[in-house]
């Protein structure tokens, strides 16, 4: 690294980073990234170049292009964040490790199970550090319990999760049409299903899946579900549906040996046989409440130090590797 080190500008940014994808996740990402000093994006990629730019202007960021290889070829850049459509994001992280650009990428890492083993192998290969944007590992409610695990003061015996979203027609967070076709088994799976062996502490080794009738405009399944079991015995029970006309996101329950916790979003609260919830406090968790941000502090910290980050390409291939049986047995 020491090029970059000499043709840096000034001594407040440790990291210059590119950011491909300006869409409603790229944002939340600029959000968080101001928050991290020595950090600053100093490229934009994104397919139109005249929303590109009007995003660009609104960071103050300089250079702005329609192709990820523009701003991979600029010197200064070390780090580069993907948030493009899922199709992409294998393929474009293998770019990225080429160049010798450190990479941290949305979920899902792949939706063919290949292409994410070639950007683990990669990864190993250069020793670059390879992030996979699994948030949820983050958010300071699923830390607490992770915590509280770690203590040796809670044990899962069960988590159960709904991601319920509304879903007639192909649009993103922003409402506005995608360019792609989200999936439930590849992209919104793959977050509880990672999280279920993170927080169970224990691998994967039982998974089974059914799903709806495919829509005729989507070619997906909009209703699944999925069961998963881990070595240590703990299970989770998964439901998906972009058919749910009610509040949407993900609801985890974490039923355990001495406890049951309800995560929604970064509201963690306690439930009991007897008597409301109540809410738990995770403002002290880590330095922030943006799940975001701490993925993106995450990254960076882990290249300074010049070590694996939590959510690791390597950390996250198992999840993948369970997706890809579901998908077997779907099909």
């Amino acid at each position: 690294m020491a090029d970059f080190e000499s043709t840096r500008k000034g001594p407040h940014h440790d990291h210059q980073a590119a950011l491909a994808g300006a869409g409603a996740f790229g944002i939340k990402h600029l959000d968080g990234i101001k928050n991290i000093d020595g950090v600053e994006v100093v490229s934009l990629v994104s397919r139109d170049l005249a929303k590109t730019r009007e995003v660009a202007d609104k960071y103050g960021i300089q250079h702005v292009t329609t192709k990820l290889e523009d701003s991979l070829a600029i010197k200064e850049v070390d780090a580069v964040i993907l948030c493009t459509p899922t199709q992409m994001h294998a393929s474009q992280s293998i770019a990225c490790l080429e160049a010798g650009k450190h990479v941290q990428v949305e979920i899902p890492l792949c939706d063919v199970l290949a292409d994410g083993e070639k950007v683990a192998a990669l990864q190993k290969q250069t020793g670059l550090v390879a992030m996979c944007g699994h948030t949820r590992r983050f958010n300071p409610s699923h830390q607490y319990v992770h915590k509280k695990i770690k203590a040796g003061e809670f044990n899962i015996q069960q988590m159960d999760v709904q991601t319920f979203f509304f879903r007639r027609t192909n649009m993103n967070a922003l409402g506005q049409p995608r360019s792609w076709t989200d999936h439930l088994l590849w992209h919104h799976a793959a977050h509880t299903v990672d999280l279920f062996a993170y927080q169970a502490g224990s691998p994967i080794v039982k998974a089974n899946a059914i799903q709806g009738p495919i829509h005729k405009e989507l070619g997906i399944a909009m209703d699944m579900s999925i069961q998963l079991q881990a070595a240590n015995g703990a299970i989770c029970t998964l439901s998906l549906s972009f058919n749910n006309d009610g509040p949407l996101g993900t609801f985890f329950r974490y039923i355990g040996d001495t406890a049951t916790y309800i995560a929604r979003y970064d509201d963690l609260v306690q439930s009991h046989s007897k008597g409301p919830e109540t809410p738990v406090d995770v403002s002290q968790v880590d330095v922030s409440m943006n799940g975001i941000e701490l993925q993106d502090r995450e990254f960076f910290a882990a290249i300074k130090e010049g070590r694996e980050p939590n959510a690791s390409v390597a950390q996250v291939l198992p999840c993948y590797q369970v997706l890809n049986g579901l998908e077997r047995q779907l099909n």
